[in-house]
Order: C-alpha cells, then structure tokens, then sequence
C-alpha cells in the first residue's frame, strides 16, 4: 500500500501549494479534473488491490487462429487446433507464465519475473511493440479478405514476445484486454494502458489526442484502481472507494450514461456516472455489470436477448440505459459476472452458474426441451429466440471459474476440469470436429489437459486459452472417477 500512501500525500501536498502560491482562476483550471476524487477521499475504502500471482502454468490454446491468437508460430499447421494444446512457446520451466487475459483477437500473458508477453493480430496496436519490422510477412488486415488462407501466419505477431516500454520497478497485479485495446493494472492503483477503441463507424480513438496508441502509457488522473473489466470496445474501472469508471465506445450506454455525437471524444476518458458501493466489475461486449456491497447485481447496456438479465424491451437495439439491479440473482450470493456479445454467466461463492441470453447458438447451454417455458422469448415464428431470466446450470458440478467468448463459453469445475458449449464452428470449444452447436456444458476430455488442474481460462472471439498445473497420477484418476460418477448421474 506505499503507493496507495505517497499518491494520496502527493494530492494533499499539491493541494496545499495551490491555495497558497496560485490565482483562485488558475487553481481552477489545474484542479478541476480532480474534484470528483477530492469528495470521493471522504468515502472510506471498501477494496483492496490484489497480489500478483505466483504460480506457474502450463498454457493451453485452441480454435481458429487465422489472426495469430493461439501464440503457436507462424506455420500454416497452426491456424486452427481442435483441442487443447499445450503452447511450446511458452514453457513453464523456461517462460514461467503466472496470468493471462484474452481480448477478442490477441492474449497478454504475465510471467513470474513481472515481464508481459502478447500474441495475436497487432491492427490496432494492442501487442503494445513494433511487429511491423523486416522480415514480417504482413498480415491481411481484419476486415480484409484474402486469397492465401493456406500462407503462414505473420512471424511476429503469432509468436509470444515481450511488451515493450512498460515500467519494471512495480508489479503488474491484472490485465484486461478488448477487442482493440490492452491494459495492466499495477500495485500502486495506476492502469497503462495502448492500442484504441473502435465504434459503429470505425476507429473512435485511444484518446481525444492520439488514434491509436503503439505503446503503453499511463492513464493520467487514474488512481486507487482495484480491478479492471474489458467489453469489445470499452473499459470498466473500480477503486478502492467503490467507485465504478467507465471509459471507450458508448454507443450502446454501455458507459452507464448517454454519449453525444458532439461529445463523444469525452468518453474516451475514464469517468464515473453515479456508482458506488461497488465490489466487482464484470462485462461483456457491449453491457456491464457491478456488484454492489450489499450483493446486488447490477446491469446495463445492450439487452436485444436479454443479456442484461433483465426481461423488459428484448427486441432487436433494446438497451438498459442505466445500472439497474437483476432481481433473478438477488439472494445468489454472485461474486463474479461476464458476458459474451448477447449472452452473460454469473458464478456464485457456492459454485453455481448462471446463464441468460440468446439461444440459437447455443450460448446459455440449456438444451431447448429444458429450458424454463414461461421465462423464454420467441421470435414472430415461434422460435426461441433468448433466455432473458438468470437460470442456474444443473448439468454442471460446482465451479470455480467461468469465461464467456463472443458466442460460447468455458467454465472450470472445482476440481479443475473444462466444460464448454455454444457455438461450435470455430473449434473454440475444444471438443474437436462437431456436426453442431453444443447445446449442454460439455467436458473438455483430452491428452494435454485431462491430467492438469486447470485454474484459469479465457474466451476470444474465435478461439480459447486456459491455463494450469500438472495432477500427480493418483489425484487424476480419482478426480476422472468422480467426474465420469457426476455425468452418470445426469443420464
């Protein structure tokens, strides 16, 4: 907590020096962005910053690489993997990997020495380094087609390689990652973050200066910062206050307020909107999430299929327009929450999931015949078309974790096991080649992983990333017998 201390000894000092050597005007002018956080510091402090991680892990990838996502190298072989495979890249005896997170196209990944590694396609600048030098195959840009689909990969950006610029002399404590955009969060409550944010029309900006930003800088007027939670274009915040920022693309008030078109390039600032007493931030693509102190989760953004969790307006542009509690997960004792682009999953302390949202591909992993009739919205046809009511998953054990990728998702059992459903096409769901869409959590059950441990996982777009620790032989069997006793059980 030193940093913590001297920032806030920092602020008291300037603000001495201001009332006695400045005009009133340019007082003013120097401080006015700092008002928010002077009536914020009579709040007490509700959170804390977390520890780095320490545990080394065995990185696994799988689904379609064709943007370099998998980190594997730049052979053709590499672009798409059916099933877990452990990254030779990233060895745990010679990387020493500790934490990852995963954007929609590319992964950061930290290792034990506090050094920062990034893969994928480097568009928008978010590998946070120079991919662009001799040598590189340049790589099609991600809206282009292109005839090679059977070329290599671009060398430097499908292979794991350090970010360049970031301070050493702190620890890096999280990571977030969005589509478009990468971002740490350090022991001392400051976020650097590189790369920009995208809207409807294109490029909207890194900030109101810069299009997009190469390098890792830091976010100025940012501090106390607990936890991060990235969408496809736009960051949440919370410090230590309990106080929620949001800051990126808000076109579908995801930000928690109304953006105007004449005052967009304000949004690319992290600002609060009026929520507080808040203990975690979650997000999927375009909706957030918060819960509360008092255990309420909260809400807002785009709710076409009901992702939001809450069953008003489920037509197609429907949005929730400003932080509204989800009744259905009242009581439920949630501690975390993510979403994909139209379906979310909730995670109680007990190890139940939660899932809502669109059906048709099989996002909330509800087999149809199962799924609570009075609760579901059809389409003009008849057709399900979304599940709005947080529903808890019975056809999986107690969890520890869970990930939701653009249209499919992983959770992680207590005793480490994969489970993944939805959309299938993209091999993202680690099961190998399938016919269609997986309706109902299923065990991700192959050589390189069914003897780890797996502690964490991450969806993209097109493609996963999870991550663990080797089981003796004996934990293993025993952990399968108790699995394949649990599955039995549901036949």
């Amino acid at each position: 907590m030193v940093g913590l201390k001297r920032s806030a000894e920092n602020h008291s000092n300037g603000k001495k020096r201001a009332l006695s050597e400045e005009p009133i005007h340019a007082k003013r002018a120097k401080n006015s962005p700092s008002f928010q956080s002077i009536r914020a510091s009579k709040l007490k402090s509700i959170n804390s910053i977390p520890s780095q991680k320490t545990d080394l892990l065995d990185v696994f990838v799988w689904g379609s690489g064709s943007m370099c996502e998998l980190g594997l190298g730049p052979a053709a072989s590499t672009k798409e993997v059916k099933r877990p495979r452990l990254n030779p890249l990233l060895k745990k005896e010679e990387v020493g990997i500790v934490d990852f997170t995963v954007g929609g196209m590319h992964v950061l990944a930290l290792d034990h020495k506090n050094q920062l590694w990034s893969w994928g396609t480097n568009d928008s600048g978010v590998l946070g380094r120079d991919t662009s030098k001799a040598g590189a195959e340049q790589l099609r840009d991600a809206d282009a087609e292109s005839d090679d689909e059977d070329g290599d990969l671009n060398a430097l950006e499908s292979t794991p390689a350090l970010v360049e610029g970031l301070p050493s002399d702190k620890k890096i404590v999280q990571l977030a990652a969005t589509d478009n955009l990468s971002a740490v969060l350090y022991e001392t409550g400051e976020v650097y973050a590189w790369g920009t944010f995208r809207c409807n029309e294109g490029i909207l900006g890194f900030n109101k200066d810069i299009k997009i930003q190469k390098t890792p800088v830091k976010i100025p007027n940012f501090e106390n910062i607990v936890q991060l939670a990235a969408g496809k274009d736009h960051l949440l915040g919370l410090d230590i206050k309990g106080i929620v920022y949001a800051w990126g693309n808000g076109q579908q008030f995801q930000l928690g307020r109304k953006i105007l078109e004449r005052t967009r390039m304000t949004s690319l600032e992290p600002r609060s909107f009026g929520l507080k007493n808040v203990k975690f931030v979650g997000s999927g693509e375009f909706h957030s999430f918060a819960i509360t102190v008092d255990g309420k989760v909260l809400s807002w953004g785009l709710n076409q299929y009901g992702q939001c969790g809450i069953k008003v307006d489920i037509e197609d542009g429907a949005v929730v327009s400003k932080p509204t509690e989800i009744e259905d997960l009242t009581g439920k004792d949630i501690i975390y929450i993510t979403g994909g682009e139209h379906h979310s999953l909730a995670l109680s302390s007990s190890g139940e999931v939660f899932t809502f949202g669109r059906f048709d591909m099989k996002e909330i992993g509800i087999e149809k015949e199962k799924l609570p009739k009075d609760d579901v919205i059809v389409d003009g046809h008849g057709n399900i078309r979304s599940l709005p009511v947080p529903t808890k998953l019975t056809t999986l054990p107690k969890c520890k974790a869970v990930a939701a990728g653009s249209h499919h998702s992983v959770a992680l059992t207590q005793d480490g096991i994969a489970f993944s459903w939805g959309f299938a096409d993209t091999y993202a769901l680690g099961l190998g080649n399938l016919d269609e869409d997986v309706s109902k959590p299923t065990r991700i059950n192959n050589t390189a992983t069914r003897d780890h441990d797996i502690v964490q996982v991450g969806c993209g777009g097109q493609f996963s990333v999870s991550a663990g620790v080797k089981l003796t032989e004996e934990q293993a069997e025993e952990r399968t017998e108790k699995i394949e006793d649990f599955e039995e059980s549901l036949e």
